[in-house]
C-alpha cells in the first residue's frame, strides 16, 4: 500500500519530487498515461474517462489515497468522480486547492466566506482543457473576491515537454507570456496551471520579469498533502517501496524524464 500520483505524461514528477523531499517515509507509485497524453486537448468525458481508468490502476497497486497531479483531469473530471464513481474507503484529491488557498492567503481547510486578497490581477498559463472548465475561476470565487484572472490556453507546450523538445517549449512559452500580457500588460501574480509547467518556470519567470510572483504548485501540494496523512494516516500505508509506470513507451518515458528532472528515473510498464 502507498500513495498513488498521476498525471497524464511527465508533469506531475515535479510533484512527486518534491512531496517525496516533504515525506521522505512515505512509498510512492506514479503513473503517467504517457500513451494518451496530452490530455488538455481532450473532450470532458475522455479526461473522465481516462482518468478513472488511471486511478483504478492506481487502486490496482494499494493506493487508497490517489492524488491527480494533472490539473486538467483535476478541472475537468475530479468533480464527477467524486459525485458519482469514487468509493467510500478511497480518496482522489486534486491540486488546485493548495494553490488557490495560497494565493488567496489561506490556511489549510479555511472554508470561510471568500474575502478581498492583496492580489488582483493574476496570469493563469494552463492546457486549452483546463481554460475551459473555469475549474480555477470557480475555486478562486469561493475564497476571494474582487480578483481579475486573465487565462492563457498554452497549447503544444505539454506535446512539447513530453517529446523533450526544451528548445520548442521554451519558444512557446514565451509565446504564450507575450499573448497574455498584450491582453493583462501588467499582473501581479501567475499561476502556473500545470504540473508539466514548474519544468520551465524559470523560463516563464524571465519572460514575465522578476516584479510578477510565480506560483507553481509542487511544493504547495507537498505541504497539502503532509497536513492531510497528518489528520488521515491511515492512507499512509505501510508500502516500502516507490516505483514508476507508464502506459507509454518505459524506455522513451524514462529517458525524457530524466532528461527534464536531471537525474535518473525508470519507468516500468503499466
Amino acid at each position: 500500500m502507498a500513495v498513488g500520483i498521476f498525471d497524464s505524461g511527465l508533469g506531475g514528477l515535479t510533484v512527486l519530487d518534491a512531496v517525496s523531499r516533504r515525506l521522505p517515509q512515505v512509498p510512492f507509485v506514479y503513473y503517467g498515461d504517457n500513451a494518451h497524453a496530452p490530455y488538455g486537448v481532450r473532450t470532458a468525458d475522455d479526461i473522465y474517462n481516462l482518468t478513472c481508468a488511471a486511478t483504478a490502476r492506481l487502486w490496482d497497486e494499494g493506493c487508497d489515497l490517489v492524488i491527480l497531479a494533472c490539473n486538467t483531469a483535476s478541472a475537468a473530471a475530479l468533480r464527477r468522480m467524486q459525485d458519482t464513481w469514487i468509493p467510500k474507503d478511497k480518496r482522489v484529491l486534486g491540486v488546485f486547492v493548495p494553490l488557490i488557498e495560497a494565493l488567496t492567503e489561506r490556511q489549510w481547510g479555511d472554508n470561510s466566506p471568500p474575502r478581498e486578497v492583496a492580489v488582483k490581477h493574476v496570469a493563469l498559463f494552463a492546457t486549452p482543457a483546463t481554460v475551459a472548465s473555469r475549474a480555477f475561476q470557480r475555486e478562486l470565487a469561493f475564497r476571494a473576491i474582487g480578483v481579475d484572472v486573465e487565462a492563457q490556453p498554452c497549447g503544444g507546450l505539454v506535446d512539447a515537454i513530453e517529446q523533450g523538445d526544451e528548445i520548442l517549449a521554451e519558444a512557446l512559452v514565451r509565446s504564450h507570456v507575450e499573448a497574455l500580457k498584450r491582453r493583462m500588460p501588467h499582473p501581479e501574480a501567475a499561476i502556473l496551471g500545470c504540473t508539466h509547467y514548474p519544468l520551465l518556470e524559470s523560463v516563464f519567470q524571465k519572460a514575465l520579469g522578476d516584479k510578477v510572483r510565480v506560483y507553481s504548485q509542487a511544493n504547495l501540494v507537498a505541504e497539502s498533502l503532509a497536513d492531510y496523512l497528518t489528520r488521515r494516516p491511515e492512507f499512509i500505508g505501510q508500502g516500502q517501496q516507490s516505483k514508476f509506470l507508464t502506459s507509454g513507451d518505459p524506455q522513451a518515458v524514462s529517458d525524457h524524464a530524466t532528461q527534464f528532472l536531471r537525474r535518473a528515473i525508470q519507468f516500468e510498464a503499466a
